[in-house]
């Protein structure tokens, strides 16, 4: 079986990181979506609330659950991928932008993991201005983010702002 980690924050998901996750999905059997937990950085959404999110979003755009995992990490990806049984890194690119730094992750999890490789999906070009750090500036200042995120991510967003 062939899976692959999708590691990122999640702060909100987005759109596109389901877009991202439906393309890993044609490739890999399974895809373990991990959600950092960072104790040096102060998230929007905590851990647990975005994992729930996360799963919430699978069933409404009708991915196959049964294909993706959802939990937290933290620390070095690569050691998740290997606690996964994985050999894959999944990542998003929107951009040539972004494409810079994610080489430089690449090349690094290379480094400390010989035995994992990063396998990079484009967005669709719909989702391709998208960010969690946008869409939660949008919304804070009121603007409407549903056609950027998923249902669950609105409710969590709107959950979010009303707790600040």
């Amino acid at each position: 079986m062939r899976t692959a980690v999708y590691p990122g924050s999640f702060d909100p998901v987005t759109n596109g990181h389901l877009d991202v996750l439906e393309r890993a999905l044609g490739v890999f059997d399974r895809v373990v979506v991990t959600v950092l937990r960072n104790p040096r950085k102060e998230p929007f959404l905590p851990a647990d609330e975005r994992v729930a999110v996360v799963r919430a979003a699978i069933a409404e755009t009708g991915l196959p659950a049964d294909r993706v995992e959802v939990t937290t990490f933290e620390g070095l990806t690569v050691n998740a991928v290997h606690d996964h049984g994985a050999r894959s890194i999944v990542r998003g690119l929107r951009a040539v932008s972004d494409f810079e730094a994610e080489m430089q992750l690449a090349h690094n999890n290379r480094k400390l993991a010989p035995d994992v490789d990063t396998v990079f999906f484009m967005t669709s070009l719909e989702h391709g201005y998208v960010s969690s750090s946008l869409v939660k500036e949008i919304a804070a200042f009121g603007g409407d983010v549903s056609e950027m995120v998923p249902p669950s991510a609105v409710a969590a967003i709107a959950g979010a702002l009303a707790r600040r």
